[in-house]
């Protein structure tokens, strides 16, 4: 099941969400979209296999988590102002407290934290922090392999907007680059799904 962690370090996490600003006023909630939507949605249908955590740290107040589970999520649909609604609703309730995930509606639900919180819930997983100067993330001569030899595994990859992550957050993550260009985040949210999708050997040791 892959997962992904959106940062969105100016991005509001209570308030009244200026639905005709989402560039600016929202805090870059554009960027924290479209990688929502690049992550949950295929050409006709919904990746029932994916979750995603944006993380909202741009206040005002405490930072907020909204989880999109894409195995019970309902009537998402392609269209950023849509998808906007939804979080305007969700910033306008009440912050459940760190470690407690509120329900909102099938398959979306939120909580405080931030991105410390949700790797301690990962521990699960291979978490993989996306970093234009880190090694690249597939195996060196690595290949599409052919049909049937798809491998799966637990993966959540960590992303963020137009800010660095604070390294003592992602400290003793692995670090892998999906190239030497630093591509917009719904882009190398398309990436990593086309790598897991076609079972590319990918360089995680």
């Amino acid at each position: 099941m892959p997962k992904f962690a959106v940062m969105g370090h100016r991005a509001m996490a209570k308030g009244k969400l200026p639905l005709n600003d989402l560039a600016g006023g929202a805090g870059r909630m554009d960027v924290l979209i479209r990688a929502t939507m690049a992550a949950l949605l295929t050409s006709h249908g919904l990746r029932t296999d994916t979750v995603v955590v944006l993380h909202l740290l741009g206040g005002p107040g405490p930072p907020r988590r909204i989880k999109f589970d894409g195995a019970n999520l309902k009537g998402l649909h392609a269209d950023e102002r849509s998808i906007a609604g939804t979080i305007a609703k969700i910033i306008a309730i009440p912050l459940p407290p760190i470690g407690r995930w509120d329900e909102v509606t099938a398959g979306l639900s939120h909580s405080g934290g931030n991105l410390s919180t949700t790797l301690r819930e990962w521990t699960d997983s291979t978490v993989v922090v996306l970093d234009a100067q880190a090694p690249r993330l597939w195996s060196e001569g690595a290949a599409l392999p052919q049909k049937g030899e798809k491998k799966t595994c637990d993966l959540a990859f960590v992303l963020s907007d137009d800010q660095p992550l604070d390294s003592t957050e992602t400290t003793g993550q692995v670090k892998r680059s999906l190239g030497d260009v630093w591509l917009q985040g719904h882009m190398a949210v398309g990436v990593v799904h086309f790598l897991l999708d076609e079972g590319v050997e990918l360089n995680l040791k």
